[in-house]
């Protein structure tokens, strides 16, 4: 199977990074089946991708033609059944080993022989979750970033299984989405949460010690060190929790005491201050639009 016999993909989950790359996908010709639980993550993913369009349409990147061939472009289902007969399928959703077990074996019982699976994880082990499907040589990870639409890398990671053929084909996929791909090992982190991860958790311990305030070492982190965002910021807006639960992951893998997660962060995961979506992280949002 090459790239251009590929009409139509399936994206199993419709959160941020699901309901992304259905965006990019359908603004990149395909026809895209959602698949998730319900109603109100239809819903949500809908709102989502139309808002990011219209910004598009408002920056004039797309025309409004092509926001209405997009939007046209996309379905949703809570039927994994819908997901029959598409050969190229991404997943995007909880980051949980046996969620994922789940769901796989599932898409095994209604995917072709040929269907490749490109999982989004960003923290579980390619081989190891090869090794939950039926044909571990069409599986591969594509590591996608928030927020995906605009975010220009895809790192695709090939499990110890998946054959060459599977291999090109997602590097294929990526560059049809307009994303710059890199293949790394499959190793805990990849390549950009392996640095990443480390360098937020010790901003975390830095403001725990007292050492400087997260407003000053987010500015610390923009004007000295280039940075687009300081730690803080970026946590807050993609989920402090998220940082907590791939550090705690990395750290079982590795055992290495940087990817531990410190006990502020813990503090802050228990008492639901999980940054933007929730109103309060490291700053107070419930003050702002």
């Amino acid at each position: 199977m090459k790239i251009d016999d590929i009409r139509t993909v399936g994206v199993v989950g419709a959160g941020s990074m699901g309901s992304g790359i259905a965006q990019a996908a359908a603004q990149s010709g395909f026809q895209v089946r959602v698949v998730d639980v319900g109603e109100a993550a239809f819903d949500r993913a809908g709102k989502t991708i139309a808002k990011s369009l219209e910004r598009l349409v408002a920056k004039e990147k797309i025309t409004e033609a092509q926001r209405k061939e997009a939007l046209g472009a996309l379905s949703f289902s809570a039927d994994i059944g819908t997901l029959k007969g598409v050969p190229f399928l991404f997943e995007a959703v909880f980051e949980d080993r046996g969620v994922k077990k789940d769901l796989f074996a599932r898409l095994d019982a209604v995917c072709g022989e040929d269907t490749v699976y490109a999982t989004n994880t960003s923290s579980l082990a390619i081989t190891e979750m090869a090794s939950l499907v039926k044909r571990p040589a069409r599986f591969v990870g594509m590591h996608f970033f928030n927020p995906v639409p605009m975010m220009r890398l895809v790192e695709v990671i090939p499990a110890m299984q998946t054959g060459k053929d599977t291999v090109d084909l997602a590097l294929a996929m990526a560059a049809r989405l307009g994303k710059t791909p890199i293949t790394c090992k499959d190793t805990p982190g990849f390549v950009v949460n392996r640095l990443l991860i480390p360098y937020m958790l010790d901003a975390v311990r830095l403001l725990e010690s007292g050492v400087a305030s997260a407003e000053d070492i987010d500015t610390a982190m923009k004007l000295g060190a280039g940075m687009p965002m300081g730690p803080f910021e970026l946590m807050d807006f993609t989920g402090v929790e998220i940082s907590h639960l791939v550090g705690e992951i990395f750290y079982g893998y590795t055992k290495e005491a940087r990817f531990a997660s410190p006990g502020l962060l813990r503090n802050m995961v228990s008492a639901g201050y999980l940054g933007r979506k929730t109103g309060r992280g490291f700053y107070d949002y419930s003050e702002k639009k």
